[in-house]
This record gives structure tokens, sequence and C-alpha cells, in this order.
């Protein structure tokens, strides 16, 4: 019953409303807890306490809760489609729906940009968006518990924005796709940091993969595992196995 009226007050006479009709068309439904949802949307770039402590308000707590509950709900939904599937195999799909890059292709077609530029004083980065949707199901978990926070993630998200079945035949692991090509050949890989430095006042690296100590490509991104990729993937390509 107490939810039943708040949700009718969010929904009509709230000053909120314009924020919970935008929550709605995302959600499906309509939120009780409206400070969760607008922490969610809240970049640590907007506080200016010390990091580490506990009256720190922005959506990083609820983007960890997000992670765990999201893994979660991914590994039931892939263990219901693929009841014939082995661990393996369901362990690569869930890491291909919830890699950081996913989530931040998943945060950008559902426009959680739009709503983050709004509610924050900074330039949004890719990365933003993928830990927007980690907190968002946080949010989601915290006012509904999780069999709503499951409908939520399998209808808006994994049948809206993720191809499950291509994802079945596609792999964009470069570094693993590198090593086993390298391995059949009798070759030995690793990586070097060739550079780090500042762009857009973030930590960027410069990042050299090595075929028998000897330099084969390089990549560069503002994370180190992200640039580790891009040079397998040059690699393969200056290699031939990649098209």
């Amino acid at each position: 019953m107490i939810k039943t009226i708040s949700k009718a007050y969010n929904r009509t006479i709230s000053p909120n409303r314009q924020f919970v009709s935008r929550l709605r068309g995302l959600l499906g439904f309509t939120p009780t807890k409206l400070a969760t949802f607008k922490l969610a949307f809240s970049h640590k770039s907007n506080n200016s306490q010390e990091k580490g402590s506990f009256a720190l308000q922005n959506n990083e707590r609820l983007e960890y809760l997000g992670d765990a509950v999201l893994g979660t709900i991914v590994a039931e939904y892939l263990y219901k489609k693929y009841p014939s599937a082995d661990e393996g195999f369901l362990t690569k799909m869930r890491s291909k729906i919830v890699k950081r890059k996913s989530l931040n292709k998943i945060g950008y077609d559902m426009g959680l940009d739009e709503i983050l530029q709004e509610y924050n004083n900074t330039r949004i980065a890719k990365s933003m968006l993928g830990n927007a949707v980690e907190a968002l199901v946080g949010a989601v978990y915290m006012d509904t518990g999780y069999d709503d926070t499951y409908r939520f993630v399998v209808s808006r998200m994994l049948r809206d924005y993720v191809d499950v079945e291509h994802l079945e035949s596609f792999d964009d692991n470069y570094k693993s796709q590198l090593l086993e090509h390298c391995q059949k050949n009798g070759k030995q890989v690793s990586y070097k940091t060739l550079k780090r430095y500042k762009q857009e006042k973030r930590d960027r690296f410069l990042v050299a993969v090595m075929i028998d100590n000897q330099k084969a490509a390089t990549g560069e991104d503002f994370n180190k595992k992200s640039a580790e990729q891009h040079a397998s993937r040059k690699a393969l390509r200056d290699l031939g196995v990649l098209k």
C-alpha cells in the first residue's frame, strides 16, 4: 500500500515528475526510491570530499552492488537459455555480455549519456556509461528486489540491446586469439608498457605486444588492458589472422 501511494505521488505531484517520467520509459515501471536512482547517475567528480569518506555520495557503491547483481542475473539467464551448454561456454558468454565495452554500448543505446550529462558537471566519458548501467541495476535491485530486477535486465536490457545469438560466434578477445595463434606456432607473447601519460586529466597507456621479444604492434587507450587488446588486434591483422 505504501509503495503504491509513493509511486502515485512520484508520478503525479512530485517535483521530480520529469525525472520519474524518464525513468518510467527506461525501466518500464514507476520507481519509489527516487534518491537512490538520482545517486545512480551521480559521478564521483561531483563530490569534492576525500575519497574513502563514508559521507561521499556518488554511484560507486551502487555500481559495486549492480555489478554483482548483473553478473548473477546474466548467469541465470544463460543457464536457462542454454540447458545443454558446458561451464566454459556459459562463462565466456557471460564475460562477453558484462565486460566494460559491452556495458558502455548498452548504456549509450539506453540513452544514459543524456541523463548523466544532465546530472553531472563533467565531460561524459565512455567508461561512465558502463558504470551507470551497473549503478542503475543496483538501484533497481534496492527498489524492487531480485525478481523484478531480473525481469528488468532480461526484458529491458538483454532482449533490447544485446544480440546474444551473435555473441555465440563472435570473439573480440584479441589477446587470447593472439596467444592461441602464437602457441600453435611455437612463439612467445608478452606486453610492454612504452609510455604512460596524462590526457584530459586521465592516465593513458601506450603498450607494445612483443612476439619472441620483438615488437609486433602497439596500441593505446585510457585503460592498460584495452591498450593491450588494441595492440593484439593490430598484430593479428599484420599476421593475416584477422581480415
